[in-house]
This record gives structure tokens, sequence and C-alpha cells, in this order.
């Protein structure tokens, strides 16, 4: 029998597991040579922060946390400033720091994430789902292209440029 998938708010006892899980982002990140979350971010009190702001979200296969994402509403200062334009200019969440546990990589749990994240946006009465990634995330890229994320253009944090989508998910 499969294992319950459950997505829910990440709470403070997720907290070591949701480290873990983006601990091994980064270093697969760098193995990949992708130069994203190379400089101290993110760390665990972003996470700490995610959790206390409940920005944090889990994707929970049986009993162990698999997936994690931030998720924030209508506030993410650089997408204020965007070389691009944005699809929609209305209530939008913002996807931050996905990372998959490597137990579960190549599952297609993020995709089931991101069914998630869009059936909780319009329960919310949001439909717009903005995100960023850097150019060299090549498996972020082909997630927003296979999830049908559009390319809106460039924003940038923490002096680098990423590249910014927008999905509009009706209403």
């Amino acid at each position: 029998m499969e294992k319950e998938i459950v997505f829910r708010p990440a709470n403070p006892d997720d907290a070591q597991a949701i480290w873990k899980i983006l601990s091994q982002a980064i270093i697969r990140r760098k193995n990949d040579g992708s130069q994203q979350w190379q400089d101290g971010y993110p760390n665990p009190e972003t996470v700490d922060n995610d959790i206390d702001n409940q920005w944090g979200f889990v994707l929970q296969v049986g009993d162990e946390v698999a997936v994690y994402a931030a998720l924030i509403k209508n506030f993410e200062p650089a997408y204020e400033e965007i070389k691009g334009q944005w699809i929609s200019h209305q209530d939008f969440l913002v996807v931050h720091r996905v990372a998959v546990s490597e137990s579960f990589l190549g599952k297609g749990l993020v995709k089931v994430l991101f069914q998630q994240i869009e059936a909780y946006a319009v329960s919310q009465g949001i439909f717009s789902i903005k995100m960023d990634t850097n150019f060299d995330n090549l498996p972020m890229l082909k997630i927003a292209e296979k999830l049908g994320y559009v390319y809106c253009g460039k924003v940038y944090f923490r002096g680098g440029e990423r590249l910014a989508f927008e999905k509009f998910i009706g209403g």
C-alpha cells in the first residue's frame, strides 16, 4: 500500500528535518555546478523564520518530511523591481526554498507539491503564483517549464540575478 501524502504547514518539530533537506539541496546545487544557495543562505535561522511566520510548508510521506517550500503571501520586495513584467498585479503567492529529501528524489513529489500549492492558493482566494530561480538551477527551470510557469523577467536577490516566473491559475 502506498504511503499517505499530506501537504501541511511546517511546525517547530519539523525544523531539524527541514534543515536536513535544505542542506542536502545545497550540496546538490553545488555538485550540479550551480551558484544558487552557495552563500550561507538558506540556513537554520531561515527555517526558524519561515516556521515562525507561518511560511513553511511540507509534503509529508507517511511519517517522513519529504519536500519543503516556503509560501509567502503578497510579499517579496525583490519582485517589486522586475526587469520584465509580471502577468498579473493582484494578490499572489511566492514560492521559495523548494527542496526535496535525498530519500525522495525522482519520485515526482515536486510536481505533487506544486499541485498542492496551487490548490492551497485557490483556497486562499489567490490565483497568481510567482517564483524565481538561478539561471543555473536546471532542475527548477525544468519544473517551471513542465508545470506551465511563464518566464516574466529578472529579479535581484543579495546581489544576484534570478529568473522570475509566474503562473496564473484562474479566478
